[in-house]
């Protein structure tokens, strides 16, 4: 089987004061194709012995410029990789011309969607939105595979489209909440797409599913809890180390292990802790427990600004390890489960329903719950906030804290 050769290539400029081109190169057999890209870049900023750009420092006033270009060439490889599998696993005698013709299709690119939708993606990311950048990506990956790499317009959309996109969803073995989850996405860029005259409002989404069914609720009890802190460890340090991650979840009224990842040591001040969350960006201050120092001091030596040993390398890729390591935890806690012979493969966002649940439970009003969770201003519950005060969530916490 011939192997295809996707790389990025640049074509210098014969001045260094003018931009050279960047250029997708592929190569299948003897066969050698190469694709303009819209990008352009000078002479100094391409480094030929990895063929990558170079990234001058965020401080730098052509940072962002590179930065964006950068992920526009990586996405335009993407898909050129995609679309070379597909032709691979369905039509024996493919071409590059085939490639060529399915990444440059005869689709209007001001109002092509897979574009519309990755200028999103890097909207989202710029604005420091990098969860939301995810999920629209992961939705773009997902409705590309749909239409098999091939672009279309707005004004495509219709009801039979998404009925048929829910219906592959489905038979890939996804759930309904997880299809809807994709269909609320695209349908929030399709209403942008409305709003901007790229097309009328077809009402595309009015045949599928984007609502939210009610899950089975992912609690286990305080004396669950207790049994998984009381738990010997000691010789296997990955479980001790994702045991004591969920327990820190839950002494912080159930914090988002994303929120866990970046507090900084100087977040810690005068017995109370100060962070925004990732998702919502509100402020949310609780007082300093007992537990809570226990874990940090068994963690001493963490040479980052970083309170918890989860991002343990300030790199640039801080992302990375949060992700890398709340994969190993969420692992280590199904063995945790198995070893405290709980009914449930436990994972780190039972912490944040068991406070929530265990605190309606001793009858703590629902009210002070949501601002221990700290719920957004779409939560019914918030309504109830304004005269909640802060020693409140605190005295909440101790009382759930005492029966540990």
């Amino acid at each position: 089987m011939n192997m295809t050769s996707i790389k990025l290539k640049f074509r210098p400029s014969a001045s260094p004061d003018k931009e050279g081109t960047l250029v997708f190169q592929l190569i299948h057999g003897r066969a050698v194709r190469r694709i303009k890209s819209n990008y352009q870049i000078f002479n100094y900023e391409w480094n030929e012995a990895n063929g990558q750009i170079i990234l001058p420092l965020a401080s730098s006033p052509r940072y962002k410029q590179l930065a964006l270009i950068q992920l526009n060439v990586e996405w335009g490889m993407l898909r050129l990789r995609k679309i070379a599998d597909e032709l691979r696993n369905s039509k024996p005698d493919w071409s590059l011309e085939d490639v060529v013709k399915r990444f440059i299709p005869g689709t209007d690119t001001s109002r092509s969607v897979f574009n519309f939708i990755h200028a999103q993606v890097l909207h989202k990311k710029l604005l420091g939105k990098i969860r939301s950048s995810e999920t629209y990506r992961a939705t773009l990956n997902s409705f590309m595979r749909f239409r098999k790499d091939v672009d279309l317009t707005f004004d495509m959309f219709d009801s039979n489209l998404m009925e048929l996109y829910e219906a592959e969803l489905r038979n890939r073995g996804l759930s309904r909440n997880t299809s809807s989850f994709y269909m609320r996405i695209l349908r929030t860029n399709y209403k942008q797409a409305v709003e901007q005259g790229l097309t009328p409002d077809n009402r595309p989404f009015k045949h599928v599913y984007c609502g939210m069914d009610k899950t089975v609720k992912r609690s286990i009890s305080l004396a669950e809890i207790r049994r998984i802190k009381e738990m010997d460890f000691s010789r296997k340090p990955t479980l001790d180390f994702a045991r004591d991650m969920f327990l820190f979840s839950f002494y912080t009224r159930g914090m988002s292990f994303v929120d866990m990842a970046y507090l900084k040591k100087q977040d810690l001040k005068n017995g109370y802790l100060s962070y925004r969350r990732k998702k919502t960006g509100q402020l949310l201050t609780m007082e300093w427990t007992e537990q809570m120092q226990r874990l940090i001091d068994k963690y001493k030596g963490n040479g980052t600004l970083y309170l918890l040993p989860i991002i343990t390398k300030e790199d640039g890729n801080e992302r990375r390890q949060y992700q890398n390591q709340l994969r190993k935890v969420n692992r280590r806690l199904k063995d945790i489960s198995a070893a405290a012979q709980l009914a449930i493969p436990l994972t780190l966002y039972y912490s944040r329903h068991s406070w929530a649940t265990i605190a309606r439970d001793m009858s703590i009003p629902v009210s002070v719950i949501s601002e221990g969770l700290g719920h957004d201003s779409e939560t019914t519950t918030r309504i109830y906030l304004d005269s909640i005060k802060l020693f409140e969530v605190d005295k909440a916490n101790r009382q759930i804290l005492q029966g540990l």
